[in-house]
């Protein structure tokens, strides 16, 4: 009997992925513009994030999620909003950079993880959906998302050069530039990228605070004595400060630094596919004051929070036979979390003070996923996983100081696969797991009364959460027809709800949830050069314990696209159409944000063109926002009261934006 079809097919030795080539820069110079990403496999979407693209080219990880369907953003200003995949926003939804956690230090989410990720920086970017892993760590019941770099195998000596250089409205200027040189023994790359930005104005010609400055350095040194063995040392270096329009503080500093090493082995034996180990370290030092993007409305005030998260993976793969490969591992991560503040004059000296820690966290897993093939046109994915979790903290005044919390978290799932025709693709999948409360969480003060904060009673001892979902889908691809669909349900117990006490306090509780929808991509080939295309994402949420919806729920989005490319000339046209959103409960919601009411629907033209004049060169230009329209997306933060600026309801979208970029190769 045939085998299925590579979709369907993840036995490794398809392991050698982690020594597979990325996409050239020529190649990617020879991509039609992108637009929205497809899911590729069961539950899987992969994108190449330095493929120019529309809308205009992203500057951090949120803003390039959320072109994937199911992706929203929380905006906040100009940079640093929240990714939302199917409602759920923040620690439900694993952020990995090569392997690695990183997790912001701002007690209000000025950073959360995607604000440290420059998506030009790495070759891939891989989502996966739903609770249908166990490889990634523990909590991720949204999903994770995984930012990857991948070594080029080379054939004798080589030495490569690629970069892009962005120009736009609002001061809006990014410069990319990416080298690496190595042969089959050792190689060494390394990525600058740079963006800046002005306040923007919305559709109706109001400023909003909004501007932002951001770098980074990234780059690793590998050691490949033979095609089966790879030693790397990797690093970064990154900051910049941002304006925000949702909140009396901005941030001026957002300094990350990072070190990691990881070793990988394939073929160690018939039964040994391969052996890796990862160890590393991320530091995150991030300022935020009233004082040096705007004008101070009142005493001059500064806080300094930094977060260490160290940690590291273990795991091996065993083919056991031709049709069943185990993957199976351990992983630790330890988090620990300070804070120093001052205001008056001290802010001055607000670096020589003290650090006080006020959150420590300990976890560690195990885990195994087993990949077997049932027939040539079947198969099953299993896997289970077991956390132990510890917070500690650290605070002092309050109810729950120098306690601890101690939990185990369990998480598995089931997925069958089938090969229906070499065409087409259907799956089934349900899955569980367990998220422990996070810092923010953990951290509420819900008998605060006043802007300092100082009650004593805490929200650290929460129940952990539990969602059990299931997922369903088809992929189909025949001749000039491609299309997805995928479908949810998902219970989730003690779901961890974030409540709005006043202007200046919110507590967390454990709710009762749940939550379904959809996504669904369709695109067609009209003749050589024409391409036409769609998409859909929609979620429901409702509150079993208080029968009211589920807060901060994205309405409904479409995308309908058409695109010409003859590798010379490329054309596109995209229409992004969001329904208002009705459904909401009024001071609920998640770490981030809450509900704020009902928000009105919009409808955005978005143009785009390239020209591609000789090998390795190609510039795209576009224009967001075509007729200028002024809206704002449902979960966005309220606009907050900032001098020179206008209070807006939400925090407003970009008006009309234009854009251009020059993708340039050397080698």
């Amino acid at each position: 009997m045939p085998r299925p079809p590579a979709q369907l097919r993840a036995l490794p030795l398809a392991l050698a992925a982690s020594f597979a080539a990325p996409v050239h820069a020529h190649d990617i110079l020879q991509e039609v513009v992108v637009t929205a990403p497809a899911m590729a496999a069961p539950l899987t979407v992969i994108t190449n994030p330095r493929a120019p693209r529309q809308p205009a080219p992203a500057h951090d990880g949120a803003d390039y999620l959320k072109n994937i369907p199911g992706f929203a953003v929380i905006r906040k200003g100009g940079t640093d909003g929240d990714p939302v995949f199917r409602g759920m926003a923040a620690s439900r939804l694993g952020i990995l950079l090569d392997g690695e956690m990183i997790l912001g230090g701002c007690g209000m989410r000025m950073d959360p993880p995607t604000a440290y990720v420059f998506p030009e920086a790495f070759d891939r970017i891989t989502v996966l959906k739903g609770p249908q892993t166990v490889k990634y760590g523990p909590g991720n019941s949204a999903g994770v998302v995984l930012f990857e770099r991948e070594p080029k195998v080379r054939k004798g000596f080589s030495a490569d050069a690629e970069g892009s250089l962005l120009a736009g409205s609002f001061g809006r200027n990014d410069q990319v530039l990416k080298a690496d040189v190595g042969n089959e023994s050792y190689y060494g790359e390394i990525t600058g990228t740079h963006s800046h930005s002005q306040d923007y104005k919305d559709g109706s010609g109001r400023q909003v605070h909004s501007r932002y400055d951001r770098w980074s350095v990234n780059g690793a040194i590998g050691l490949t004595p033979d095609e089966n063995t790879r030693l790397e040392l990797s690093f970064a270096k990154s900051d910049g400060h941002a304006a925000y329009a949702d909140r009396s503080m901005d941030g001026t500093a957002f300094d990350r630094t990072n070190v990691g090493l990881k070793f990988e082995k394939l073929r160690i034996s018939p039964l040994l596919a391969r052996l890796e180990g990862q160890i590393y370290r991320n530091y995150v030092d991030h300022v935020m004051d009233n004082y040096s993007l705007r004008t101070a409305a009142g005493m001059q005030m500064v806080s300094n929070p930094d977060r260490e998260t160290q940690g590291g993976r273990m795991a091996a793969t065993l083919e056991l036979s031709p049709r069943s490969a185990l993957e199976t591992g351990i992983d630790f991560q330890t988090n620990d979390h300070t804070l120093r503040k001052a205001s008056g004059t001290a802010v001055t000296g607000y670096d020589e003070l003290a650090r006080s820690p006020d959150m420590r966290f300990r976890t560690w897993g195990v885990f195994s996923e087993l990949t077997h093939e049932l027939n040539a046109a079947h198969r099953l994915i299993g896997g289970a996983r077991l956390d132990w979790n510890e917070a500690e903290d650290q605070r002092s005044g309050k109810t729950t100081s120098g306690r601890s919390d101690k939990d185990t978290l369990k998480a598995g799932f089931l997925r069958w696969e089938s090969a229906l025709a070499p065409t087409t693709t259907v799956y089934a999948g349900l899955g569980h797991s367990e998220r422990a409360a996070d810092y923010w969480e953990r951290t509420k003060a819900p008998d605060a009364t006043s802007s300092t904060m100082t009650g004593s009673a805490s929200t650290f001892f929460l129940k952990p959460e539990r969602t059990t979902q299931l997922d369903v889908g088809v992929i189909h691809a025949a001749g000039p027809l491609r299309g997805s669909a995928s479908l949810f349900y998902a219970r989730h117990k003690d779901f961890i709800q974030i409540r709005q006490i006043n202007a200046f306090a919110t507590d967390a509780l454990n709710i009762d949830a749940t939550t379904y929808g959809l996504e669904g991509d369709l695109s067609y080939a009209l003749g050589r050069f024409w391409k036409t295309w769609t998409t859909l994402a929609w979620v429901h949420g409702e509150n079993d314990s208080t029968g009211r919806p589920l807060s901060q729920i994205p309405p409904l989005e479409a995308r309908l696209g058409t695109g010409y490319d003859d590798k010379t000339w490329s054309a596109g046209a995209l229409l992004r159409v969001v329904q208002g959103q009705k459904r909401y409960d009024a001071g609920y919601g998640n770490v981030v944000g809450q509900d704020i009411g009902a928000s009105a629907g919009f409808a955005i033209v978005s143009l785009n063109a390239g020209y591609r004049p000789r090998k390795g060169l190609l510039v795209t230009a576009g224009v967001d926002n075509l007729f200028n329209r002024t809206y704002a997306e449902f979960i966005s933060r309220s606009g907050a009261m900032v001098g020179g600026f206008t209070q807006t309801t939400r925090v407003n979208e970009p008006g009309r934006t234009l854009w251009l970029k020059a993708n340039i190769a050397l080698n």
